[in-house]
């Protein structure tokens, strides 16, 4: 009993050391986690300021525009560092598949945006970015972390108690400071601790 007792053990070992590789070659890795959580204290800091500023509308869409920049630059400027000098990766653009995923959503994100701005509509951005951040990160479900659908789904929520609420302004800048870096700190360690999980 004791031999057959070992035999079963050491297959099951098996079955999660071979579990455990073909998550690691399957998870894409080009996502940085520590860009993530820099993104959303960013976001924070950057509500912080906002809040000290005169109250206008053009005020705070140009310093989240800035935002965007700063944490586009930041998390492509580190997906772009993996993609160059990552020796598994071997600048293989069919590597950055995934990326392409979250495309879309994006995409209507800036369009619905442009649309509301044309029209001097304000009070829904917040969720209209909040929703559309949170279907960007479902996106990769079967390449990312499993956990990363909690993070997609939390934006969702959140976006969604925003705009149904009674009364939103687009001159208070913290409900959009404080969402984003609550789920940019979430994604960022979900992604952390997955590498580490994943690592041969």
């Amino acid at each position: 009993m004791d031999a057959i007792a070992s035999h079963i053990h050491d297959a099951l070992t098996q079955v999660r050391e071979l579990r455990r590789n073909i998550l690691a070659k399957q998870r894409f890795k080009g996502y940085s986690g520590r860009a993530r959580i820099l993104s959303g204290s960013l976001a924070l800091g950057a509500a912080a300021l906002i809040q000290t500023l005169p109250p206008s509308k053009y005020t705070v869409l140009f310093g989240w525009l800035a935002v965007l920049a700063l944490g586009l630059f930041i998390n492509y400027g580190a997906l772009l560092y993996w993609f160059l000098f990552d020796p598994e990766v071997r600048r293989d653009v069919t590597k950055l598949k995934p990326v392409l995923r979250a495309v879309p959503s994006l995409a209507v994100g800036g369009v619905l945006t442009l649309a509301m701005l044309r029209s001097r509509i304000f009070w829904p951005l917040y969720g209209v970015w909040m929703t559309l951040f949170g279907l960007a990160n479902l996106t990769g479900e079967d390449v990312l972390p499993s956990r990363i659908l909690y993070v997609g789904l939390f934006y969702l929520v959140c976006g969604t108690v925003y705009l149904m609420s009674p009364s939103p302004t687009f001159l208070n800048p913290w409900p959009m400071g404080i969402v984003f870096f609550t789920g940019e700190w979430a994604a960022g360690l979900v992604m952390h601790f997955d590498r580490e999980e994943t690592q041969p």
